[in-house]
C-alpha cells in the first residue's frame, strides 16, 4: 500500500523520471491543493457544501497548507501559493526524490529532483490503472486522483494502450461515480487550471 498523501501522489505522476515538469507549474499548483483539500474532505477534516469549506478538524502542523472556512475556490487559489516547493521539499525529506546538480552546456548550473526508485511512481499511479482497467474497484481517494490526472491532463503518464480521450472519459466517469464531494472539488480544480491557462495568454 502506499502510504504517500495525495498531493504527493500527483506530484509524482506529474513529473518524468528526470524530475522534469510535465505540465505548467501553475496548473500543477492548483492540482496539489485541490489534492490537499480532497484528502482533507475525505478524512472528515473539512466540509465542503454549496462552493464553501467549513473546516471541522484543523489540519496536523506538518500538514502542507493552513486552512481556514471559505470559498473553496479562493481556498484552493491560497493553498496553492508555494505548495509546489513545499511538496518537492517533503518529497525530498521522506528519500523519494533526491536533489542532483548538474551543468547544462557544461557552464549553467540547475537542479533538478529525481526519483530515488522508480517505484515510487509506480505506487503513485497505480491504482488508477487499477480502476480504469477494471481490476479493482476505486475508492473516494483513488477516484479523486483519477480526476485530477483527467484535469491535468496526465493521462498519457499512466502508460494504459487507449486513446487519449477516451482515458480521460474513463477517469472522468470514475470520478463522478464517487461521493458528491470529490467530483465538486475536481470541478472547481477543472475551472481554475482552465483559467490559469488562459491567464497566461492575456
Amino acid at each position: 500500500m502506499n502510504g504517500l498523501p495525495l498531493h504527493e501522489d500527483l506530484y509524482l505522476i506529474a513529473h518524468d523520471q528526470s524530475g522534469k515538469p510535465l505540465i505548467h507549474q501553475s496548473s500543477m499548483a492548483l492540482g496539489l491543493a485541490g489534492a490537499v483539500l480532497l484528502e482533507l474532505a475525505l478524512s472528515g477534516g473539512v466540509t465542503v457544501a454549496d462552493g464553501r469549506a467549513t473546516v471541522s478538524r484543523p489540519p496536523a502542523g506538518d500538514a502542507p497548507v493552513s486552512l481556514a472556512d471559505g470559498d473553496v475556490r479562493l481556498l484552493i487559489k491560497k493553498a496553492a501559493d508555494g505548495l509546489y516547493d513545499r511538496t518537492r521539499e517533503a518529497l525530498v525529506a521522506s528519500g523519494v526524490l533526491v536533489r542532483v546538480s548538474r551543468r547544462r552546456l557544461g557552464m549553467l548550473p540547475y537542479t533538478r529532483y529525481q526519483l530515488a526508485d522508480i517505484a515510487s511512481v509506480v505506487r503513485a499511479s497505480s491504482g488508477v490503472r487499477s480502476a480504469v482497467e477494471g481490476w479493482k474497484p476505486p475508492d473516494a481517494r483513488c477516484a479523486a486522483l483519477c480526476g485530477l490526472v483527467a484535469v491535468l491532463r496526465l493521462e498519457a503518464e499512466l502508460y494504459l494502450d487507449q486513446p487519449a480521450n477516451r482515458l480521460v472519459g474513463r477517469l472522468r466517469e470514475i470520478t463522478s461515480a464517487a461521493p458528491p464531494v470529490v467530483g465538486e472539488l475536481v470541478a472547481v480544480v477543472d475551472t481554475l487550471v482552465g483559467e490559469a491557462a488562459v491567464a497566461v495568454y492575456r
